[in-house]
C-alpha cells in the first residue's frame, strides 16, 4: 500500500480546513509556472496589430519568459495566489464533505442532483473528483488509496479544463484588455468568435489542462494524506495510554 491508510475516526473540521488549506498551496507552488504559461497563450492574438513577443507551447512560453523577463517572472503573482489558496481553498474543499452530507438524505446512496445543484461553482472539480473515486471504489479496480485519488484527480482535472476553458479565456481577455477595447464579457467572447474563430475559446488548452490536472493531483492527493495524518496525530493526543 502507498500512503497512510484511512483513519477509523472521520476527520474533523479544522483538520479538512488545515489540510486543504495546505494542500491546495503546495499544488500552486509546483503548478504556478504552468498557470503564468497558460495566461501569457490566452492573450496572445489579441491584438494582431501590435508588435510583441510570441510565445509557442507549454515549455517555449516559460523559456522566452525567463529570457526576456528573468527566471522569477513564471511566479510573478505567486505570494497573491498562494494567499487566495489558504483562504478559499481551505473553505471550498475542507467544506465540501460536510455540505455533501447535508445535503444526502440518512441512509441515500446517491445525492449527485443535490450535489451538483448546490456545488455549480466546484462541480468541475470536486464533484467530479467525488464521482470518479466512488465509482473506482464501488467497482472494486482500487482501494482508498494513492492510485486512487490519482486518476480520480486526473479526471476531475481534464474535466475541469474542458468545461472551464472558454469562460476562462474570456475573463482573461476581458481582465487584461486596456479600458474601452471591451464593453462587457459579452461583448468579448462575440468579437473573439468574429475575429480568431470559436477555437479561441480553447487558446492555452494544454498549459491550462497541464495545470488544472497537476493541480487537482497534487492537491488530492496531498490533502487525502494530510487528512490521515493530521487525524492519527490527533488520536494518539487524546488516546489514555
Amino acid at each position: 500500500m502507498v500512503g497512510l491508510q484511512p483513519s477509523e475516526v472521520p476527520p474533523t473540521t479544522v483538520v479538512k480546513f488545515l489540510g486543504a488549506g495546505t494542500a491546495a498551496c503546495f499544488a500552486d507552488l509546483l503548478t504556478f509556472p504552468l498557470d503564468t504559461a497558460k495566461v501569457r497563450l490566452q492573450i496572445q492574438g489579441e491584438n494582431p496589430g501590435a508588435q510583441s513577443v510570441q510565445y509557442r507551447g507549454v515549455l517555449g512560453t516559460i523559456l522566452t519568459m525567463v529570457r526576456t523577463e528573468g527566471p522569477r517572472s513564471p511566479y510573478s503573482g505567486l505570494v497573491a495566489g498562494l494567499h487566495r489558496q489558504m483562504s478559499f481553498a481551505s473553505i471550498r474543499i475542507g467544506l465540501y464533505d460536510s455540505v455533501k452530507q447535508f445535503y444526502t438524505p440518512k441512509g441515500a446512496d446517491r445525492t449527485w442532483p443535490n450535489i451538483t445543484r448546490n456545488a455549480i461553482v466546484n462541480c468541475a472539480e470536486m464533484v467530479t473528483y467525488d464521482i470518479i473515486k466512488e465509482k473506482l471504489l464501488d467497482s472494486h479496480l482500487f482501494t482508498d488509496n494513492f492510485p486512487c485519488h490519482f486518476v480520480s484527480a486526473f479526471g476531475a482535472g481534464f474535466c475541469a479544463t474542458v468545461v472551464a476553458s472558454p469562460v476562462d479565456v474570456v475573463k482573461t481577455r476581458y481582465m487584461n484588455a486596456p479600458p474601452g477595447r471591451y464593453r462587457s464579457p459579452l461583448h468579448c467572447m462575440l468579437k473573439m468568435v468574429a475575429q480568431e474563430g470559436p477555437t479561441a475559446f480553447y487558446k492555452g488548452f494544454m498549459p491550462s489542462f497541464l495545470r488544472l490536472g497537476a493541480w487537482n493531483v497534487m492537491m488530492f492527493v496531498t490533502y487525502e494524506q494530510l487528512k490521515r495524518a493530521l487525524m492519527k496525530v490527533q488520536v494518539l493526543r487524546e488516546s489514555p495510554f
